[in-house]
């Protein structure tokens, strides 16, 4: 009785001490976040989900931060398990939510974040999103907390990287869409004017123009744009037979009704003016979307746990690589990124 009393209580204090041991380790496993932050974009979901696993899968733990630095700042985590990102890398929008945060434009509201990380342990933070995201997670890191983001935008205006996460998404649906405003135009033999989203840059007008085949493409990279030369190609391509008319034009232009009734005043041919908004922003991303996320989801899990901090992950060349988000940010804005000036010319050349 005796012996089999002590055998019960060896066993169970060999029980406690791997328990022990176990919590040790788990105490020891490297703890990081993730955040979606600024406008959504078609991807997200799958860098997200490539976050998580790629941390599970290399022995961390990862905790999903909601609603950007909003989130941040009320210290709100939740752990992330590989469940939990089942299922989403076909989805829009984002799993975590976004917002925009006035109070981490302030030290304060960036101190608040930062102690909350240290709190709960939290060694580094994955952050999505554009440019002001990337000013968040510079800041968030000369507070200690490494950081790495990951660009994830449909204007694809980060200046350091060829392709952000959702700008082929975002192209395709502006496509269908006016593809399907063609449709009307020509049964009406009307001029269209189409505005796509792109905030200060023309990269999806210029792909979705070349896409439609539209007569002209105005941007805001084209500082020698005048409306009347878009009167005369009208003019031009209408002696030649055709009669009707696609011209996209950027957000960042803009003006698109008042630029239907000064085409439709000068050439006698029915214009209507069509916003497509925040359509863009939305739908199942496209096999590049889900590709590119998670490679770049996976390579920012490998600089965190490398002990890397203050970097951006970005396409280069069709490879992904990382640069420093401080020296990034100081190339320019989206206005100072190379455009690219041989599709624009292809696509003045082949609209007659």
């Amino acid at each position: 009785m005796c012996f089999k009393l002590l055998k019960k209580d060896k066993s169970k204090s060999l029980q406690n001490e791997n328990t022990d041991i176990k919590a040790e380790l788990e105490d020891k496993k490297m703890k990081i976040a993730v955040l979606t932050s600024g406008g959504d974009a078609p991807g997200m979901n799958a860098a997200i989900r490539a976050v998580v696993r790629t941390a599970i899968y290399k022995g961390a733990e990862v905790y999903g931060i909601e609603r950007g630095y909003n989130g941040l700042i009320r210290g709100e985590f939740k752990k992330l398990e590989v469940r939990d990102v089942s299922d989403i890398i076909q989805t829009g929008g984002t799993k975590l939510y976004t917002a925009r945060c006035a109070e981490f434009r302030e030290d304060e509201g960036v101190t608040l974040a930062a102690e909350h990380c240290k709190k709960f342990g939290i060694e580094g933070i994955v952050t999505i999103g554009g440019d002001g995201t990337f000013r968040g997670a510079l800041d968030l890191s000369r507070k200690g907390i490494n950081c790495i983001g990951i660009p994830g935008t449909i204007d694809n205006d980060i200046a350091c990287s060829e392709y952000s996460i959702g700008f082929d998404t975002a192209m395709n649906t502006a496509m269908r869409m006016v593809d399907n405003i063609r449709d009307t135009a020509q049964s009406h033999d009307r001029c269209s004017i189409v505005e796509v989203m792109g905030r200060n840059a023309g990269f999806l007008a210029l792909n979705t123009g070349v896409a439609c085949g539209a007569t002209s493409i105005i941007i805001p990279e084209d500082k020698e744009f005048d409306i009347d030369d878009v009167v005369a190609k009208i003019l031009e391509t209408k002696e030649q037979g055709k009669k009707h008319f696609i011209i996209i034009v950027a957000e960042g232009v803009g003006g698109v009704e008042e630029k239907a009734k000064y085409i439709e005043a000068k050439t006698g041919i029915e214009s209507r003016a069509t916003v497509l908004g925040h359509v863009q922003r939305g739908g199942s991303p496209t096999v590049r979307d889900r590709v590119v996320a998670t490679q770049m989801g996976y390579h920012a899990v490998e600089l965190l746990l490398a002990g890397a901090t203050c970097r951006v992950v970005v396409m280069k060349d069709e490879k992904i690589t990382d640069y420093d988000i401080e020296e990034a940010l100081k190339k320019g804005s989206p206005l100072h990124k190379p455009f690219d000036e041989k599709t624009y010319e292809i696509a003045n050349a082949v609209s007659i």
